[in-house]
């Protein structure tokens, strides 16, 4: 059995030629779970999958990451065969933040009788969730508030950070089996993302030989990351990953 993660885009907001971060899990070459859905990444999802997402991990609220579920909604809602099908698994805290962003617009239809939630299988969780057999653990990230982002690992086999800081506390727990790990980095850090000098102060080398960095801010920014070293994730790339190890003992 292979894994690989694929991603769909690798860019950070602005970067609108490296479409926006979002990465598909695969097993076998077969879908698992999108987590993100940016603006371009549905269109980019059908065009490498034929169809629709089985399921859906959100990190945060902010819309380059979730200004695709609008198109999402109205794909699932008016194919019978998908309504209420596909899953969308998000820490709980930040179900009022995406309820505010993409749900509560007045009439998900504009002739009504609809509400938006209807369209999926929610699942709000903590610590983590069950999915194909798998557990992923989630973990908050260090992006904008505290409480408002949070990233997923499986066990062995993948972290991503989602949007974040350097987090070598949740490394420590999350990366320390051989996880290919998925990293937010641009060349120069800010309050709200790391920079590559961020990834050479907070982690040791070990962590940054697994690292695939995405979410950075250009074509040339992606080029003076791998001058420095380091490799990059590029749009359409498939990166094989680890087989998952067993969930640990705290797993639900």
């Amino acid at each position: 059995m292979s894994w690989n993660l694929h991603f769909l885009g690798a860019g950070a907001s602005q970067a609108v030629e490296l479409g926006s971060s979002a990465v598909v899990l695969e097993r076998d070459g077969q879908p698992v779970l999108l987590v993100d859905c940016g603006p371009d990444t549905l269109h980019r999802y059908v065009a490498a999958y034929g169809g629709l997402p089985p399921a859906l991990y959100v990190t945060h609220a902010h819309m380059d990451h979730v200004a695709g579920m609008e198109g999402l909604f109205l794909r699932s809602w008016f194919d019978e065969a998908r309504r209420g099908r596909t899953k969308v698994f998000l820490h709980a805290a930040l179900l009022p933040w995406l309820q505010a962003r993409v749900a509560d617009y007045p009439g998900a239809l504009a002739e009504g009788g609809v509400n938006y939630w209807e369209a999926f299988h929610l699942i709000p969780c903590t610590r983590g969730f069950w999915h194909e057999g798998q557990w992923f653990d989630l973990f908050p990230t260090r992006h904008h508030v505290h409480g408002t982002s949070y990233g997923l690992a499986l066990h062995g086999s993948f972290v991503f950070t989602g949007d974040t800081r350097p987090i070598p506390e949740v490394l420590a727990i999350h990366g320390a089996s051989g996880e290919l790990i998925a990293h937010d980095c641009g060349v120069v850090g800010n309050p709200s993302h790391t920079g590559v000098d961020d990834l050479e102060r907070e982690y040791d080398e070990d962590f940054r030989l697994r690292m695939a960095l995405y979410h950075y801010g250009s074509v040339a920014d992606g080029e003076t990351l791998v001058a420095r070293g380091y490799r990059i994730a590029r749009p359409g790339e498939r990166l094989a990953l680890p087989k998952p190890r067993p969930p640990r003992a705290t797993a639900g």
